[in-house]
């Protein structure tokens, strides 16, 4: 149920990209223009996951569930009504990403049914949810040919079905730990660790990579390689269904080697091949061999780190870190976009922010290898101290 709920409303928070280029005509809006208007549900999706994550902590998923998904349905249905006017889509951009917010949600709720063993592969296939993207990429502009509207009236109908279901389905954990301090407190104490934010470092790299492909991937392909929005959109799908599949395959490898060496290996992939896109390749078979490569290290790299999360992150304290970590990807895919569009208007080329991007994942990889690999798994219970020990013989 959080797989599905979680893919359903990253569905609606990815309503605009699939078709920005259809209102980039109708509005005759500049690349950059263009941009903004799908990065602006990305930035607040990812802001929205800090209260939604310690709410979460708080309240349970069975009401963040439920309630999110069908506050969602507002803005869906106001895209109906807004669709001439670039300022109150930008508006209405703002509230559609309150869709995002779930990750925090999901995550808290996934963890602390399964033990630390296997908690790699069950965030992996949670993460899946991120599909939605894939199926906002393929489906958005397919269903809109039959009707400019009709993608909206499906995804909020979707959003109403699932609402309903999640406050009958899904169930908290009875033992779980519900903390007392208020939602600052949390947020603070959450903010002191410092694996919070070395980790919130490696996830702005690899989810806010799908995140910024997710976007922006559409109207790359339609630029650069004159794709028409349709196919596209299906090419962009297709790099998003493989960021989902091998999302759970990096939670099941962090289960059994360190996921931190996961998540270096595959950001050292994602290096590698971000060069090779910079030198602008023919879409067949170069241009599409190395941005399915750099889906597949990007997914990997988003299990490895969220299963890291759940190794080092006290109970009472992962929907908090959660929120955290997942703003800094949502907000790693919030940028790219904006400064693709500007180096594109500016240059007339991509390949500076293909650079930069290596960069960013080659940073990644030597951090994660040099340090994150000395951060040891914390226990679910502590071990007894040696007078313990001591006092227990006979």
């Amino acid at each position: 149920m959080a797989t599905i709920g979680f893919t359903l409303t990253f569905w609606a928070w990815d309503l605009i990209a699939p078709i920005a280029s259809w209102y980039g005509d109708r509005l005759e809006l500049s690349s950059f223009q263009q941009s903004l208007l799908v990065a602006v549900p990305v930035l607040v999706g990812s802001l929205g996951r800090i209260p939604a994550g310690a709410l979460t902590d708080r309240y349970g998923a069975k009401l963040m569930f439920p309630l999110v998904s069908a506050l969602t349905i507002v803005p869906v249905l106001l895209l109906i009504v807004v669709k001439d006017s670039y300022g109150l889509m930008l508006a209405v951009g703002f509230l559609l990403g309150l869709g995002g917010t779930t990750f925090a949600i999901g995550i808290p709720l996934v963890n602390s049914w399964f033990p630390p063993a296997k908690r790699g592969l069950a965030l992996g296939v949670f993460g899946m949810g991120m599909g939605g993207v894939a199926l906002s990429g393929y489906f958005t502009p397919r269903i809109a040919k039959h009707g400019e509207n009709l993608p909206f009236i499906v995804v909020a109908i979707a959003l109403a079905v699932y609402a309903v279901l999640a406050a009958f389905l899904i169930t908290d954990r009875p033992d779980r730990p519900v903390p007392t301090a208020s939602l600052g407190t949390r947020l603070r104490s959450a903010a002191r660790l410092r694996v919070t934010w070395e980790l919130s470092a490696l996830y702005a790299i690899g989810f806010g990579g799908i995140v910024a492909f997710g976007v922006y991937l559409p109207t790359y392909l339609k630029t650069w390689y004159e794709l028409d929005p349709t196919e596209a959109g299906t090419k962009a799908a297709g790099f998003a269904v493989v960021t989902v599949v091998f999302r759970p395959i990096g939670g099941w490898l962090s289960d059994r080697i360190h996921p931190a060496l996961v998540t270096a290996v595959a950001l050292g992939v994602v290096a590698l091949l971000a060069i090779v896109q910079a030198f602008d390749p023919p879409l067949y078979p170069g241009g599409t061999t190395a941005l399915l490569i750099m889906a597949a290290g990007l997914g990997t790299a988003s299990g490895s780190v969220f299963a890291l999360v759940s190794q080092v992150t006290p109970q009472a304290k992962v929907g908090s870190v959660t929120g955290i970590v997942g703003a800094m990807g949502g907000l790693g895919g919030f940028l790219p976009p904006l400064v693709m569009g500007a180096i594109y208007s500016a240059k007339g080329s991509y390949s500076i922010g293909f650079m930069l991007l290596s960069d960013l994942a080659l940073a990644g990889c030597v951090y994660a290898y040099g340090r994150m690999r000395g951060i040891r798994p914390t226990e679910e219970t502590p071990s007894p101290a040696p007078t313990d020990l001591a006092s227990s013989r006979p």
